[in-house]
């Protein structure tokens, strides 16, 4: 931000007293929005060949295909029926897309400020089904750069991405030294042919650690920081309501009729035997980080991360020990680690991204001693999320999307890549 201040200084006035008119004029560097009208948005999901992965977000599995977020753009298709050679072969653009979630046929997604169900029995035409107008909170693209926001006009549509501008204002004297008011929101609450195939069949995918979205029975759950949103999707779209969350939520994880939150203070557990209206059972905190969470046969396994973001200075793996009713929790133990982002445990079989040092795969037989017992390491890969699926694990990180093989553990091995595309 430069200011340049220009005074222009006046005469003595006939009564022997000085008086001045100072002119103020300031140059500001910032971020504009770009808009896109809501009538533009709501007919703007629509099936395109294979994109490049530019900025892979969160990840999920159903049948024979993962799907990959790319983050506010769409969501890409991987064909991974043949598993050492996956293919990218098509693209769902969804403006605004951060999350998903399959129940039998629909695929459920957040664009903006709506929240849309697509038909995906044909991939070559998935088609909207249902839209939800305005039950999601209005949500703006991460900026590149220091430079602060100009104000936002939602009643312009959302916005697509910034331009920087640079403004020249003239202040009166009076407001003097007052700066312009910038409403800083940007860190506010992330040519193949189609397959003729689709996503068939009854039942839920599987999402990675990362995810917000979560689906029990015939509703779907949306966590929004310290809001649960609640849809019954069983046939159209209802927007059920709203519930209060004891915490500040990050990540949600479905097991065993419950609701597991990972907060930046604590893991939350909400029971959801009656679905549509969860209530909570306890929590367990921990020191302030960002944590994803996974649980499986009476523990829970919480990566927790440090860095400016996550206002922490430390990296751990907590393993906590859970009771048969989720109302008493004890820390187990804990291992220091890298720079963790997402996980997931297959039977004894733990699997963590570790961010900036890589994939690491450990035997989680022995809760006390689960770092001695690594399995595997994968250095070179800035992680991010993993599903692991019958022998096969789907990873994504900066640099792509990776598949294993490790139905040998001691000899897990990668199979596939899909890289991404550097701008």
């Amino acid at each position: 931000m430069k200011r340049i201040y220009t005074h222009l200084f006046c005469l003595l006035s006939l009564l022997g007293m000085l008086s001045c008119t100072d002119k103020y004029t300031e140059i500001f560097t910032a971020n504009a929005p770009v808009y896109m009208s809501y009538d533009d948005l709501r007919s703007a999901v629509k099936t395109s060949s294979a994109q490049p992965m530019k900025h892979p977000g969160k990840i999920y599995f159903k049948d024979n295909y993962i799907l990959i977020i790319e983050q506010m753009k769409g969501i890409h298709l991987i064909d991974v029926s043949t598993p050492s050679s996956p293919k990218n072969i098509g693209f769902i653009e969804i403006p605004g897309c951060t999350d998903m979630a399959i129940r039998n046929q629909l695929l459920f997604a957040d664009s903006y400020v709506d929240l849309v169900a697509l038909d995906v029995s044909n991939l070559s035409n998935v088609k909207e089904s249902h839209r939800l107008k305005d039950v999601l909170p209005y949500r703006v693209p991460a900026t590149d750069n220091e430079f602060p926001v100009t104000r936002i006009d939602q009643k312009k549509g959302v916005i697509l991405e910034w331009e920087v501008i640079t403004e020249k204002r003239e202040l009166e004297p009076s407001y003097y030294p007052n700066y312009p008011m910038y409403d800083n929101l940007a860190n506010s609450s992330s040519p193949d042919k189609l397959s003729a195939g689709g996503i068939s069949g009854s039942g839920f995918g599987k999402s990675g650690s990362m995810a917000r979205f979560g689906l029990y029975d015939k509703y779907l759950y949306i966590a929004d920081t310290y809001i649960l949103n609640i849809f019954d999707v069983s046939g159209t779209l209802v927007n059920v309501g709203k519930s209060s969350l004891n915490g500040n939520v990050e990540t949600m994880f479905v097991y065993d009729k419950h609701l597991f939150f990972g907060t930046p203070n604590g893991m939350l557990i909400y029971s959801l035997q009656v679905p549509n209206t969860p209530a909570l059972v306890s929590t367990f905190w921990h020191a302030t980080s960002c944590d994803p969470v996974v649980v499986q046969d009476g523990y829970a396994y919480i990566t927790l991360r440090g860095g400016q973001v996550c206002h922490a200075d430390f990296n751990r793996l907590d393993v906590v020990k859970l009771s048969a009713d989720y109302k008493t929790n004890t820390l187990a133990a804990s291992y220091n680690l890298t720079n963790p982002y997402g996980l997931a445990i297959d039977n004894n079989t733990l699997f963590v991204c570790d961010g900036t040092a890589g994939l690491k795969v450990y035997d989680a037989t022995d809760k006390l001693a689960i770092t001695s017992h690594q399995l595997a390491a994968f250095p070179d890969i800035k992680t991010y999320d993993v599903i692991p699926v019958n022998g096969y694990l789907f990873m994504v990180g900066d640099d792509g999307f990776y598949l294993y093989d490790y139905a040998d553990l001691q000899h897990i091995k990668q199979i596939g890549h899909i890289p991404v595309v550097k701008e």
